[in-house]
């Protein structure tokens, strides 16, 4: 017998129990330019720290019109019933528990360098917990790197059903004693002991937020299994030393609670896991680094470098690679995932122009070029720090905080970036024509094309019967009409550079000897670059073996050039880097060789460039490799005596190196004050003006109507719901038996028009059914809204007759509960871009 159930579950985005109203907007879908010149709305913009606890008074008092950070949760509570603040809601932040898997010196135990002990903390961490009563509910828990907001969730939904982690201290406890018991470990008195002598664990707990109090919880549960703990409570600056710049080896940490930002939604993820699991790309311990020791995971590798390298026939080939990724990271347990964080950002009620990004909210890249006052020109923007320790203003290896990139992104203008409501890949600068013959297929090479020859230092012809998978055909013009801050016309003399800085790093022998950790990271891309034609004066064309089945992302892989400076200066950067030696690109190589990290907003290092630029100034030379293509010659000598001459001038009037082209430009930073100042670049050949990057609110996906229902054993349950909102949309569903954790039948939902859903449970599943409750999870999902809405059913499963359908739902809340919003990444160096998750967000 079958039974049609009217589903009743209205939701504007996703989140299961978060009762709160994340796209609130001061000017709702509306918005109104205060002018129409070049550039952005307001004339400049004032960054200044304010600590959290004050942030909410700093806006009564009108000190500032926009908090950056996420207020602690009281203090967003109050906020939220203040009539003169708006409170912007987003999942912009993650945050996870790093292990520590090096071995430990002979005559000692790491513990964490045993899987098995690193798996028991998966049930040794209590994230309801950490969720409800930490957050105050403004946090979702999660399993992996991919959470219930980001668009693969549906992806990874049944795997993610199926691995049952809830907490479970008992089991956690035994899971610990039978590895510790097999490694020679001995507990004494209730602690581990090795060799006699006790195992003591190094915890870095961060303190500028909730992960003090996170990380107060864990040192518990760590206690209670048996270990003894030494606690270290760091900000930032000195935490991030300890993990990211040493060796694991060394042990100067064994736990850290980590924290995670990201800048924009992601449709089809390659970065976020890759990242977060994969060793290749430098961010799992060992970070890539020459003499460090790494965790290795080859698989993970050789299925990482196939998703980022687009190694896959269709979706469904994707999905799988994405999904046994997730699956072996869970397992191997070196990063163990705790919540999804709800950012609350609040601001005053009169900013204008606020675009919500459904994964950052308004702290992506639309919202400050838009952002004004009414009746003001400037703007007023606080946030927990402008500048740390670790704070590191370089486009090669450094914008790795959250800090830096939250005002580098009204200073730059990237090619490409992430639409802020659906993930995808869309033109920001550049324009594009995409061409594939794949997946299986090849496109010739023209003549014409060239690669980079690391030997010759010059741009070299393609082998002939060259073949690649794709070419994208790269318009710049918006860049080219106009001109970086110093007042100089972009060029694809500017183009060019940077491409060829990409390859030396990575292919010239001894400057992958100095920068190794980017050089290693860059090659798999580098790899698959097939040559490069320039077409005009405006269009580049760019070969590459690389396939995807949205063609967008096709476009964002071979967007090989980030226009981020002026090729004088990256090419001052790379003599002081290479040939003086008197810097280092990234963290790690600075330490190693005991120079500074090259931060192009301090004086001392921008006194470097200078010194550099002078010396090719006096010295009449500039990289003439680098500029000639095809019989042509894009830089002549009293090209580069003007770009040394304007680069030179900028340096001496700002004592900064930061030169770029977007709607700001930097005029003053100073880190003891923890104050910046961003001006207007009101140029009028510049090509966008306020409204230009204005998107409003994101459109709502809403699951209509779920009720609680009884299924008789043995007979057929059928179950008919809506999914409303924009796109092509699709739902999963996953039974579990909530007693063991059994997942006992999954699918997808079927549809004849897009919005009419029904999901069907033959007698053959009901039949093998005990009486008892059941859980439903159903999965709804839109190709135009990157966060799916997810609710539960409860199933009664009876013998004999069922019952009729109860009125009311037996969801979390019959009450709507909208969902929060997501973020893009920077673009325009080596390690940046819209689908990069910034360390230590908080």
């Amino acid at each position: 017998m079958s039974k049609r159930l009217l589903m009743v579950i209205m939701v504007s985005a996703l989140v299961l129990g978060i009762n709160f109203v994340p796209y609130a907007s001061a000017q709702g879908d509306t918005y109104s330019p205060p002018h129409q010149n070049p550039g952005p709305a307001s004339d400049r913009i004032r960054f200044r720290s304010v600590h959290v606890d004050l942030a909410g008074a700093s806006l009564e008092a009108g000190d500032i019109d926009y908090y950056m950070f996420s207020l602690k949760t009281e203090a967003a509570r109050q906020a939220a019933n203040n009539e003169d603040i708006t409170l912007y809601r987003a999942p912009a932040s993650s945050i996870s528990l790093l292990l520590n898997p090096a071995p430990a010196p002979e005559g000692e135990l790491n513990p964490f360098s045993i899987k098995d002990v690193r798996y028991a903390l998966q049930y040794a961490v209590n994230r309801q917990f950490i969720a409800q009563e930490i957050y105050k509910g403004l946090a979702e828990p999660m399993l992996a790197h991919v959470g219930p907001f980001d668009y693969d969730y549906q992806t990874t939904y049944q795997l993610l059903k199926e691995q049952d982690i809830t907490y479970d201290p008992e089991f956690a406890a035994q899971l610990v004693a039978q590895a510790m018991n097999g490694a020679g470990a001995t507990l004494v008195g209730g602690r581990w002991e090795y060799e006699g002598k006790p195992i003591r664990l190094n915890f870095i707990i961060r303190v500028e937020d909730e992960r003090r109090d996170v990380g107060d919880l864990i040192r518990a549960e760590l206690e209670d299994l048996g270990f003894t703990i030494s606690t270290s409570y760091l900000n930032f600056a000195p935490a991030i030393l300890s993990v990211y710049s040493s060796d694991p080896q060394l042990m100067q940490w064994h736990l850290y609670t980590e924290g995670w930002g990201r800048g924009s939604a992601e449709r089809y993820d390659y970065a976020t896991v890759n990242s977060m699991a994969a060793p290749w790309l430098g961010n799992m311990p060992g970070w890539q680094e020459v003499g460090f020791w790494q965790y290795e995971n080859q698989r993970l590798d050789d299925l990482g470098k196939q998703l980022f390298q687009g190694v896959f026939q269709n979706a469904a080939e994707r999905d799988a690679i994405y999904q046994e990724m997730t699956g072996i990271a869970i397992d191997e347990s070196v990063r163990i995932w705790l919540a999804t964080v709800v950012n609350s950002l609040p601001a005053a009620n009169n900013l204008q122009g606020v675009t919500e990004d459904v994964t950052a909210g308004p702290k992506s890249i639309w919202t400050l070029r838009e952002a004004y006052i009414p009746g003001r020109d400037t703007l007023e923007v606080g946030n927990l720090w402008v500048a740390t320790p670790r704070t590191t203003w370089n486009p090669i290896g450094g914008f790795g905080d959250v800090y830096s990139v939250d005002i580098w992104r009204t200073i730059n203008d990237p090619p490409l970036w992430r639409d802020p409501f659906s993930g995808d890949p869309v033109p920001f600068r550049a324009t594009y024509d995409v061409t594939t013959a794949g997946p299986a297929g090849k496109l010739d090479v023209p003549a014409g094309t060239v690669q980079w020859d690391a030997v010759g230092d010059r741009f070299a012809p393609v082998a002939p019967g060259a073949r690649a998978t794709s070419k994208v055909v790269f318009d710049y013009s918006k860049y080219f009409q106009s001109k970086w801050h110093h007042g100089q016309s972009i060029t694809m003399a500017d183009v060019l550079y940077s491409i060829a800085q990409r390859f030396e790093l990575a292919l010239d022998e001894d400057k992958s000897r100095i920068e190794v950790a980017l050089a290693v990271t860059s090659l798999p891309f580098l790899e698959t670059v097939r040559g490069i034609r320039v077409l005009d004066d405006d269009r580049l064309e760019v070969y590459v073996d690389y396939w995807h089945f949205a063609e967008d992302y096709i476009a964002d892989y071979a967007s090989i050039s980030g226009l981020s400076m002026p090729w004088e200066v990256l090419a001052a950067m790379d003599e002081v880097v290479f040939e003086d030696r008197r810097a280092a690109y990234s963290a790690t190589s600075a330490q190693r060789f005991s120079v500074p990290w090259i931060n192009l907003v301090l004086d001392n290092d921008s006194r470097l460039v200078r010194r550099a630029l002078l010396s090719m100034q006096d010295e009449d030379r500039f990289p003439s490799g680098v500029f000639e293509v095809g019989g042509k010659s894009y830089v002549s000598n009293q090209d580069a005596q003007q770009r040394y001459e304007a680069a030179l001038a900028w340096i001496a009037e700002y004592g900064m190196a930061v030169i770029s082209n977007g709607p700001f430009q930097l005029v003053r930073y100073d880190p003891p004050a923890q104050f910046a100042e961003v001006e207007a670049f009101r140029d009028p050949t510049y090509p966008f003006k306020p409204g230009d990057w204005y998107h409003g609110s994101p459109p709502a996906v809403t699951l209509r109507s779920v009720e609680t229902t009884s299924v008789g054993i043995g007979s057929s349950a059928s179950f008919d719901f809506q999914i409303l909102g924009p796109g092509e949309k699709g739902a999963r569903y996953v039974l579990r038996n909530p007693a063991t954790g059994a997942v006992l039948g999954s699918g997808t939902a079927s549809t004849a028009n897009n919005e009419d859903y029904s999901i069907d449970l033959p007698s053959s599943l009901t039949g093998g059914l005990a009486p008892g409750l059941y859980h439903l999870f159903v999965l709804g999902f839109s190709d135009q809204v990157s966060t799916p809405v997810e609710r539960r059913v409860d199933l009664d499963v009876v013998v004999g007759q069922p019952d009729a359908p109860t009125s009311a739902p037996t969801d979390v809340s019959s009450t709507p509960t909208p969902a929060a919003t997501a973020v893009p990444r920077s673009s325009g160096g080596f390690c940046s871009g819209p689908s990069r998750m910034y360390e230590e967000t908080r």
